[in-house]
């Protein structure tokens, strides 16, 4: 079960592959999911990045992962396929 704010199993199946990237070098990376659940976190909360729970590990590799997902369209592609996805299910109206 997914704590508040947080994306559920299958929301997050759903846009995975957008930021799941396979790292060939250097550290490892800290876990987008738990990287875009801290994002949520800070966004739906209104808190500032400091003040972020540390579940989701170091704020600032949260707002670094923020910045990066938000400078490269990582965010827009998401929109774009939640959108296209509410449309084929009806949900969406477009006259709105």
């Amino acid at each position: 079960m997914a704590r508040r704010y947080e994306l559920p199993d299958a929301a997050w199946e759903l846009i995975a592959d957008l930021f799941s990237r396979e790292q060939r070098m250097g550290r490892l990376r800290h876990d987008d999911r738990l990287m875009l659940n801290g994002i949520l976190w800070v966004l739906c909360s209104g808190a500032a990045w400091r003040n972020m729970p540390e579940r989701f590990g170091p704020w600032s590799t949260v707002y670094q992962r923020f910045r990066k997902w938000r400078d490269d369209g990582t965010f827009n592609q998401v929109l774009e396929r939640l959108h296209l996805r509410l449309n084929q299910q009806g949900i969406i109206d477009l006259d709105t």
